[in-house]
């Protein structure tokens, strides 16, 4: 999975499962946002929507239960 953690300026720093690399915000979509899933094919960037909800969803499922336990 490859995930924006972050953008510093016009760079994005992306989480991948080997670590983490940079790159220049120039190559993804315009409104890629950090905490997006992205996906490369080639030269492109593209987000990976429906697993962003997912994942999204998942966090806050997550975050819900550990307010309820506190």
């Amino acid at each position: 999975m490859i995930i924006i953690d972050r953008f510093e300026g016009d760079i994005a720093v992306i989480e991948t499962d080997n670590g983490m690399i940079e790159i220049n915000r120039f190559y993804l979509p315009e409104d890629a946002a950090e905490g997006d899933i992205i996906v490369n094919e080639g030269n492109e960037w593209y987000i990976d929507h429906e697993a962003t909800q997912s994942r999204r969803e998942a966090m806050r499922e997550r975050l819900r239960r550990l307010m309820e336990n506190d």
